[in-house]
């Protein structure tokens, strides 16, 4: 028997059959001999009690056999490590089952192997140097590699010891894998290398300093920095006598306020600190920023050295003071919020700016509640459009400061993004209340009228829609509309000169009448406006109206007379007139021109009749804009004739509209209205060409039409167009200037005179004949006739209309007839329809006319028809 067969493993329980040779199984044959012996014996004698006191021994030393040898069992087996027992041949005699997982096999398979098929790298007589060198009980340790099932060969600490077994030398080898402290142990030596090489490349200067504060290594980046060499470095002790440090307020530091010897003795990290240090010896001046880490040993609490890295942040101060210094004259601080911590981060310009403390911590809410109320949501939905959808701030708030100042700020900024999360907000703000102060004057200059300080246009309409916006349903707003009537006569008789005097009047009587219920304010030439959003003062609106127009009835003074300038006012409230400041306007302006319908000199309340005629308004505004797209226009033409042998002179075009859906509209209905909208410009510039296009025409056909008579609106004089439009379509149709007279109201003759006298001499060079239309019947200014290069004047047919029955209507005609004559001038009659006033008009020495005596105004075929057949105008056959 060999003695891997004598040898019994750890193993069996007490109902297993125990193995040969066994503790185990010497006590159970033990105990089988001694019950056949009792069995064969006199129950009860003393030697059956006997034997039976003995089999009850014995069991019980079977049963703690047994239980003893599962207990070692269990700690075999629970042991993490690899465990092999081997007899000094170094076979394998028993293995736990750390060693079955270990090498992938199992108890019985191993128990067939040799300690050289687990360690294939083991010297041939290892196990004769194991007999040699090694005692009973001595443990020894051996590094090597053992194998797995499929060959791989992994690291392991093997501690061995001989001890005896019944007799027999044994070993017991216990393997530890070190896989992953030899793994552990090359990483630490690469790191260790890496942080060596590390610290010999970085740009950050590192020193170690012991618990005295002495500088025990520094890498080369810090001799850079600090101007030194490592030995120099190494050998300045403890007292840094040569070395100038001051923190950021330029205070110096003592050796121990420096961060290595806080760090130290504090036991903390001394997180960036900015320090000035300057070496006398070497004149060597440099701004550092500093951190350090405290190093402890693991059996203390207190640091044993400290590691301080720094960075050379000189230019970045420098740059800061300057930055800092820019801020201060620019009046712009920088800010940043971290929206993770809600903490709000300002530098030292917008600390001054908001007034706050620097040491004091601040948050967005604490900063927008220095906001004024009415300008924190706008901030409050710029900064959260910022964080939430990494958009730019740039807007302008109010802030109330600590101290009560009320400041204007700017405040600009953007997300900063982290992994496409918005992580901070950053910008600037900046002061920019001297800027709103005269941007305010400048505004307050601007919506003032300067002539008579009241308020201007775009002020009181601002106002006016403010109102409304903020109304509440308690609000209730009157507005009137003043106009001055006849203005126009003083400011033509006497000069502008008189006429801005006597504005200025009328602004201070206007604001005397009004005291503090309203606000007045000049909306156009003679025209104001009247505002009052106090209840109390609206209910007493018609009155102030009377009180108004009382006072413009007094006589003005002017140049050495008395002139009488009455008023016209139009009363219109919200919201029992109109939803918005445009309606409210329009329906008071529709009041007043009742009221001077109504004779002048009075007010007039906005009724829902007023209304009426102003629906019919808009809708014939709102059709006049489409009118030309849709071809709704067109021209008639009405011969003007020579009295003395019926020649045709020329021919006046008159615009006719037929509306899809309001039908044919009269020039009266709707000329006007085409004047207040501006679409008269577009209108006019139509008629112009059209007139000279039907004109060309006609002469293509034979029908020399020596001229072509157009009425043209004031407004068409104030686009500045006027001049170019016309010369563009003479060249267009190849017609001279003389084939072209344009027809004007005095009201053009007053409107803007500069304009009108540029627009005027542009016309004259083209060859343009230009007259007055229904001359007298306006504010007629006879200075104007006199400087303005006017052509001729036509008489209205209201006066044509007495001629010669009224004796009136005839001297009017006459004197029109003289003026023309005296200035030689043209004079052509208008509406003439019979005999009697066509004699009226040649005694006197008029010799053009139009009216019904001679033609409606015709159709362009139908005026071809006409002349062929007067046989006028040399049409042919």
């Amino acid at each position: 028997m060999t003695q891997r067969d004598k040898y019994q493993p750890i193993g069996g329980t007490v109902d297993s059959d125990p193995p040969a040779g066994s503790g185990i199984s010497t006590a159970v044959a033990a105990i089988a001999r001694l019950e056949t012996l009792r069995a064969g014996m006199e129950p009860g004698c003393p030697a059956e009690q006997a034997l039976r006191e003995a089999v009850t021994s014995l069991r019980r030393m079977h049963f703690e056999l047994a239980a003893t040898n599962q207990r070692i069992t269990s700690l075999f087996d629970a042991v993490p490590d690899s465990v092999t027992i081997l007899d000094l041949n170094g076979n394998i005699l028993d293995a736990n089952a750390a060693a079955c997982d270990t090498y992938g096999q199992s108890r019985d398979q191993l128990c067939t192997l040799n300690v050289r098929d687990l360690n294939p790298t083991l010297p041939p007589d290892r196990m004769e140097e194991v007999k040699r060198s090694f005692q009973v009980g001595e443990v020894f340790l051996h590094e090597t590699f053992n194998a797995h099932a499929d060959g791989t060969l992994f690291p392991v600490d093997v501690h061995s010891a001989v001890f005896m077994d019944r007799g027999e030398q044994r070993v017991l080898a216990v393997a530890r894998d070190v896989t992953r402290r030899r793994s552990a142990e090359n990483e630490l030596r690469a790191s260790e290398a890496r942080y060596r090489l590390l610290l010999q490349v970085m740009d950050k200067g590192v020193v170690a300093q012991d618990e005295r504060g002495r500088i025990v290594s520094a890498n080369p980046a810090a001799c850079r920095i600090l101007g030194m060499d490592e030995a120099d470095l190494l050998g300045l002790g403890s007292q840094f006598d040569n070395w100038h440090v001051v923190d950021e307020n330029s205070r110096r530091l003592s050796s121990e306020e420096f961060p290595g010897r806080r760090a130290i003795e504090t036991g903390h990290t001394i997180e960036s600190t900015l320090l000035g240090v300057y070496n006398v010896s070497r004149r060597h001046y440099v701004w550092l920023k500093v951190s350090a880490v405290p190093m402890f040993r693991d059996d203390s609490e207190r640091a044993f050295q400290s590691i301080s890295t720094f960075s050379d942040v000189t230019e970045l101060k420098r740059d800061s003071e300057l930055f800092a210094q820019t801020q201060a004259l620019a009046s712009i601080g920088g800010w940043e919020w971290d929206a993770s911590t809600n903490s709000l981060y300002g530098t030292a310009e917008f600390n001054r700016i908001g007034g706050f403390e620097a040491e004091q911590p601040h948050t967005l809410d604490s900063f927008i509640s220095l906001v004024v109320e009415a300008d924190r949501q706008p901030v409050r939905d710029a900064i959260e459009y910022a964080q939430r959808l990494g958009g730019e701030i740039d807007l302008e708030c109010r802030i109330r400061r600590p101290d009560n100042v009320l400041r204007w700020l700017r405040l600009r900024g953007r997300s900063v993004q982290h992994i496409s999360e918005v992580v901070r907000v950053s910008g600037t703000a900046q002061d920019i209340t001297q800027r709103k102060r005269r941007e305010e004057e400048l505004r307050r200059l601007a919506l003032t009228d300067p002539l008579t300080g009241l308020s201007n246009r775009d002020a009181i309409l601002e106002r006016l829609g403010r109102c409304i916006d903020d109304a509440t349903p308690s609000t209730v707003i009157a507005l009137l509309y003043v106009d001055l009537d006849r203005f126009k006569v003083v400011n033509d008789l006497l000069g502008h000169g008189a006429g801005d005097a006597l504005l200025a009047t009328a602004a201070r009587r206007l604001s005397e009448c009004i005291g503090f219920e309203g606000e007045a304010a000049r909306f156009g030439a003679d025209e104001f406006l009247v505002m009052i959003d106090d209840p109390h003062g609206v209910a007493g609106v018609e009155e102030l109206a009377a009180r108004i127009t009382e006072s413009f009835a007094r006589p003005f003074a002017m140049s050495g007379e008395e002139f009488s300038i009455t008023a016209s006012v139009g009363i219109a409230r919200y919201p029992a007139d109109a939803q918005t400041a445009h309606q409210l306007l329009n329906n008071a302006d529709a009041a007043m021109y009742e009221a001077k319908r109504r004779g002048r000199n009075t007010f007039q309340v906005f009724t829902p009749a007023l209304a009426s005629q102003l629906s019919d308004r808009l809708l014939i505004e709102a059709h006049l804009r489409r009118a030309l797209e849709f071809q709704e226009f067109r021209l008639v033409y009405q011969p003007q004739i020579d009295l003395r042998d019926g020649q045709l002179l020329g021919a006046e075009a008159l615009l006719r509209w037929h509306n899809r859906q309001l039908g044919e509209l009269a020039p009266g209905r709707f000329v006007a209205h085409a004047e207040n909208s501006g679409d008269i410009v577009r209108i006019g510039a139509w008629v112009i060409r059209e007139a000279c296009r039907q004109l060309r025409a006609w002469r293509d056909e034979g029908l020399m039409v020596p001229r072509i008579a157009v009425n043209v609106s004031y407004r068409q004089f104030l686009s500045e167009f006027l001049a170019e439009t016309v010369e563009a379509t003479l060249r267009e149709f190849s017609l001279p200037g003389e084939a072209l007279e344009l027809e004007v109201t005095e009201r053009v003759l007053i409107e803007d005179a500069p304009d009108t006298f540029d627009t005027f001499a542009a016309l004259k060079v083209l060859g343009v004949s230009i007259t007055i239309d229904d001359f007298g019947e306006g504010y007629s200014a006879l200075n104007y006739l006199r400087r303005l290069p006017i052509d001729g004047i036509k008489i209205s047919h209201s006066f044509m209309q007495g001629v010669p029955g009224n004796p009136s209507d005839s001297a009017i005609c006459q004197a029109i007839i003289r003026i023309g004559q005296s200035l030689g001038l043209m004079v052509i009659a208008e509406g003439v329809e019979h005999e009697p006033q066509r004699r009226f008009l040649l005694e006197h020495g008029a010799r053009i006319a139009q009216g019904y005596m001679f033609s409606r105004p015709l159709t362009p075929k139908a005026l071809v028809e006409y002349a062929r057949h007067f046989g006028i105008g040399h049409i042919p056959d």
